[in-house]
């Protein structure tokens, strides 16, 4: 097979009809370990209700999970009016009932059923890293030329310049100057997010991400892929998940900061329970240690920790 765009094999590899990873080879837990799932999406669900307490005075009508998984984080928001999950897959079985479900065309594109969403909480968790991008890489005469890539097999090569609007980007927030260098444009995420940003007429929508600033851009890249718990190499024939880190400071973001700053600041201390009570309330003490570890992973330097949050506050056009 002839290469083609990373981009193009990418989408393809994950969200084609009949091939894609995600339409059949299960949900992402089934191949890595995600915050969203357990007692982690429990505190994660309750500090996201707490940083939307922060700027709303009353709860939001609607959450929205984007890239929702089989629905796992949704399970712990269901004290809300109206819960909705978008995936590429049609929805789960055993999902509870009062979840709505729409599915996604995959990747940038959004469903036509999601607009006009009013004092709603949209949540983008580890969405933005498997939106599809060009991947480019500099040459030996310091041009940015598009990788492609074989589909079957993973081989590489480099294709000609990328386009300009691509170039622009990687101009303005990834400049590669040394051979070899790799760059990851993220023009489509930009777009993807600014995209999610229009359907909401008034709420906060977060993502939730491994990303990196411009001042620390990895040099060889970051695109990797994930089969049954295990890193492999990226090929992309739909076996794998393939996934980049996002360029999270071209967000438009109101806020951008570490999850573990930001867990931090709304009250997730991990802090275990007084051993007194495991003799008084045994069942209670294994339950707030089980919650205290859970704290800890989600705030972990090195881990979970280490995502980003950027942070967009819609207001109506009422709201001054």
């Amino acid at each position: 097979m002839d290469p083609i765009p990373w981009r193009d094999a990418w989408h393809t590899a994950l969200y084609a009809a009949g091939l894609g990873f995600y339409v059949t080879r299960g949900g992402p837990a089934a191949h890595f370990t995600t915050a969203t799932h357990g007692v982690t999406g429990a505190v994660l669900a309750d500090a996201l209700l707490r940083l939307w307490g922060r700027s709303h005075d009353d709860p939001p009508k609607v959450v929205v999970d984007i890239g929702a998984g089989r629905g796992e984080l949704l399970t712990h928001l269901l004290s809300v009016e109206s819960a909705i999950g978008v995936d590429v897959v049609d929805r789960p079985e055993a999902l509870d009932p009062r979840i709505r479900w729409i599915r996604s065309p995959g990747g940038a594109r959004l469903p036509d059923g999601l607009h006009g969403l009013q004092n709603t909480l949209v949540i983008a968790h580890e969405w933005l890293d498997v939106v599809p991008c060009t991947i480019a890489e500099v040459d030996e005469r310091g041009r940015l030329r598009e990788v492609l890539v074989d589909p079957v097999t993973g081989e590489e090569q480099l294709g000609g310049d990328v386009d300009p609007e691509d170039a622009e980007w990687a101009a303005a927030h990834w400049p590669g100057h040394r051979p070899g260098q790799r760059v990851e444009v993220g023009r489509t995420r930009d777009a993807a997010w600014a995209h999610l940003v229009s359907r909401v007429d008034s709420g906060l929508l977060v993502a939730i991400d491994y990303g990196h600033l411009g001042a620390n851009r990895p040099r060889a890249g970051t695109l990797t892929a994930y089969r049954a718990g295990n890193l492999v190499t990226p090929v992309p024939d739909g076996s794998c998940d393939l996934t980049a880190h996002v360029a999270v400071d071209s967000l438009d973001a109101d806020e951008l900061v570490r999850q573990r700053e930001v867990l931090r600041g709304l009250g997730v201390r991990a802090t275990g329970p007084e051993h007194v009570r495991a003799s008084d309330d045994p069942m209670g003490y294994l339950r707030a240690l089980e919650r205290a570890s859970a704290e800890a992973e989600l705030i972990r330097p090195g881990g979970f920790g280490d995502f980003w949050w950027a942070v967009k506050h819609v207001t109506g056009p009422d709201v001054p």
